[in-house]
């Protein structure tokens, strides 16, 4: 066995379904013999101080009918097994793939175990294992096990961002009807029936939901299961998105002395920050449950989640907030989130799906759908449901920008819109958080303009009302730049 330097072997890295090119850290080649057969093959490797995660792959020649299981030890014991079944797995602090256990990652001598549990006489079989970390700034981890995008194509993507299940308060009937902390797959199976393409499953101040989630992910194969946390503190609770680890939560202590502490940590592990129900009251009735943290770094918050289960208009609900906060400059998006506890949704409680979260994105992956929520072009569906629509596009000057772009404000400044799924509904026009216009939405795929004059400074939005006036469709803002005196 001999071990090569990566860029020697990394074009030759198979590429098996699930998994994306990535350059490993060590490369591993060698044969399998008949004289292997029955024996078990360590492959050593080091792993040094700092690495965050570790993913191992290997690939052999099947020709002669060679069979090699696969496991794993670190330098004090053993961390996984998966015999045969697969070709790769990862592991973490937070998370390790079915078979493999989670944990620190101690610098030190770690082995790859090959088992072979057939090997014919006279036989030879060229074997590559390869190891890969994450560390730093580094990937190469995350990239070698990283899933291919469920849908690869750009389009609009309805999910749910706020949800919680048996690893922290989620709970449902059990078999008997007792009730009982509610099963992960429980949660996710409701996000499916719905009719969702993407999840993100928050329980509060943990990763432990984050193995069951890689353990679901192949069975959902087409809905789309993203990792998050929701950060719950003494003033106020934030979801952490697509976090690739634990973040401390506890601000006040030595280890997170304050919130901008916490929010440096959120923006290393990857994830996006979104403030959760940001209006509601705190105190004893429900601790931390409003934003109330003096010193909040604003340019490291990315999302205000406006509507929080079935709280979509008056003080409690999130969109005041974030309006006020948009007229301060900050450039945040609007999403939403059922919030969910119960996938059953008993007592009138927001099912799963509701509201929703609707993303234009390049694909249906997890970097992806974040980078739509960082570009804002989103639009909050508060019933769910429905494939409803809300397009917008500003123009002005001859430039167009979508939701979450931005416009030198021109002399005309229009907005258009595309709506489908509301007949009946209007169109009410947002100008710095404030309703400027209204339009009747006639037909149920509608296409409408709004005309904005000569506006100045700020943002506009474009929200659908039911006939009712309640909210429907909540749009994001395009940005309108002062014009140049």
């Amino acid at each position: 066995m001999r071990m090569l330097l990566p860029a020697l072997l990394a074009a030759l890295a198979p590429i098996t379904a699930g998994a994306q090119e990535a350059a490993p850290d060590l490369v591993f080649t060698g044969a399998i013999t008949g004289a292997d057969h029955q024996h078990y093959k360590p492959v050593p490797f080091d792993v040094p101080k700092g690495v965050e995660r570790i993913t191992v792959t290997l690939s052999y020649d099947k020709a002669s009918k060679t069979v090699v299981d696969l496991g794993l030890w670190d330098p004090v014991r053993f961390r996984g097994w998966s015999g045969g079944t697969r070709d790769r797995f990862t592991i973490a602090p937070s998370d390790a793939s079915p078979g493999y256990l989670p944990g620190a990652l101690p610098a030190g001598r770690w082995q790859v175990m090959l088992g072979v549990p057939n090997a014919r006489a006279g036989s030879k079989a060229a074997y590559r294992v390869t190891v890969a970390f994450d560390r730093g700034a580094v990937r190469h981890a995350s990239a070698a096990i990283a899933d291919p995008p469920i849908d690869r194509n750009p389009g609009w993507y309805r999910g749910d961002l706020h949800m919680h299940d048996a690893h922290s308060d989620g709970s449902c009937a059990s078999q008997s009807g007792r009730r009982v902390p509610c099963p992960l797959f429980r949660t996710v199976e409701a996000a499916a029936k719905a009719g969702l393409d993407f999840v993100a499953v928050t329980d509060h101040n943990t990763t432990a939901h984050f193995s069951g989630l890689r353990e679901l992910q192949p069975f959902f194969d087409r809905l789309l299961l993203i990792p998050g946390a929701e950060i719950t503190t003494f003033g106020g609770h934030a979801n952490l998105i697509g976090p690739r680890g634990f973040v401390d939560f506890r601000i006040g202590s030595r280890a997170v002395p304050d919130v901008r502490a916490l929010q440096r940590a959120a923006a290393a592990s990857g994830g996006l920050l979104s403030l959760n129900h940001p209006a509601l009251p705190s105190g004893e009735a429900c601790m931390g449950c409003g934003w109330t943290w003096p010193d909040t770094d604003w340019s490291a918050v990315t999302a205000i989640e406006a509507v929080n289960a079935n709280a979509a208009e008056g003080p409690l609900a999130g969109i005041g907030f974030w309006y006020a906060r948009l007229n301060a400059g900050h450039r945040l998006t609007g999403i939403a989130g059922s919030d969910n506890h119960d996938p059953d949704a008993p007592s009138g409680k927001a099912p799963i799906g509701r509201p929703t979260t609707v993303v234009h994105a390049a694909n249906l992956s997890t970097d992806a759908i974040l980078a739509g929520i960082r570009a804002g072009n989103v639009f909050i569906d508060v019933r769910g449901g429905a494939k409803r629509l809300l397009e917008v596009e500003g123009a002005a000057g001859g430039r167009v920008a979508a939701m979450g772009g931005t416009l030198d404000a021109a002399p005309e400044t229009l907005l258009r819109i595309h709506a489908r799924g509301v007949a009946g509904a209007t169109a009410e026009l947002i100008a710095n958080g404030k309703p400027a216009q209204t339009q009747p939405i006639d037909g149920d795929d509608a296409r409408l303009v709004f005309r904005l004059g000569r506006p100045g400074c700020g943002w506009a939005a474009v929200n659908v009302r039911d006939g009712a006036g309640h909210p429907l469709l909540i749009g994001n803002p395009i940005y309108l730049r002062c014009r140049s005196k």
